[in-house]
């Protein structure tokens, strides 16, 4: 712990040097030092490739417990897990969150080596109960995972988390097994959707899936949303990274608002089914 303590005083020494790296942790305007860590960043060019701002935002609460999420250049996505008493503790708690994954993620440990991926294609095969020989043959889940990352050193694990969070969606959403009925290989399917990030178009045609699914199931975004919700509350106090579950409950409240809309008419409905029907194109 010490050792890791002593590493995350490097990074900020390097990257914010006018910074005392033992007083960031308990600087109360954490919320500019985030802010400062990442102009830094993108004055170094050493930005994600969708670049973008932090973005903060704060659940509508009549009273506390107060929950506040903030969503670094990227998409990763932090939130407070502590139990708050105002909006504003309830940012500043999850600026800290988000600053101690942004310090760590610069860590020479986070960065996808040979020996990472050699690493993580164990751990992936230990805890799926696989065959370290699935690893050359990416027409398996190991094969797939370690394709993907041998595609990605050199990067950051925030990075990779960028990429593997269209995945995760695409195969929440039922998307891959669809996919892979129609003979494409996971290495295609990959190579494919490796040019695409997580945007507004991409979410509506997953929201767009979920209501072909409540027309065969009715009720099933519902009980999804439930779940999601569960999730991400978990998730969050238990200071991780949270992103794909912020994105299933959005993705799943935008099919709802869609199908509870007094705005949908019978020809934009159709319009939107035969949008759903060609897939994400």
């Amino acid at each position: 712990m010490d050792r890791t303590l002593e590493s995350l005083q490097l990074v900020i020494a390097q990257v914010l040097p006018h910074r005392d790296p033992a007083l960031v942790f308990k600087d109360l305007n954490v919320v500019a030092v985030l802010q400062e860590f990442w102009e830094s960043k993108q004055k170094q060019k050493a930005i994600f490739p969708s670049e973008g701002i932090i973005v903060y935002e704060s659940l509508s609460s009549l009273g506390p417990p107060f929950v506040s999420y903030v969503t670094l250049p990227g998409g990763s996505c932090f939130g407070n897990f502590q139990s708050c008493l105002s909006r504003a503790e309830a940012r500043r708690d999850a600026a800290k969150v988000a600053l101690i994954n942004s310090l760590f993620n610069e860590l020479p440990c986070r960065r996808i080596t040979k020996e990472f991926i050699i690493e993580s294609v164990r751990e992936a095969v230990s805890s799926t109960s696989g065959n370290l020989k699935d690893a050359d043959d990416p027409s398996t889940s190991i094969g797939a995972y370690h394709y993907m990352l041998e595609s990605n050193i050199g990067k950051t694990m925030l990075e990779f988390q960028e990429l593997m969070i269209v995945f995760q969606l695409l195969h929440w959403n039922g998307s891959l097994k669809a996919l892979r009925e129609t003979k494409c290989s996971r290495q295609e399917v990959i190579s494919y959707y490796s040019q695409y990030s997580l945007d507004e178009k991409m979410r509506s045609h997953m929201a767009l899936d979920w209501i072909m699914k409540e027309q065969e199931s009715p009720g099933i975004i519902s009980q999804e949303l439930q779940v999601a919700l569960r999730e991400l509350e978990e998730v969050r106090k238990a200071g991780q990274e949270l992103r794909f579950y912020k994105e299933k409950k959005e993705i799943l409240s935008l099919a709802l608002s869609q199908i509870y809309s007094d705005q949908v008419t019978t020809s934009s409905w159709d319009d939107q089914m035969s949008l759903a029907l060609h897939g994400y194109q």
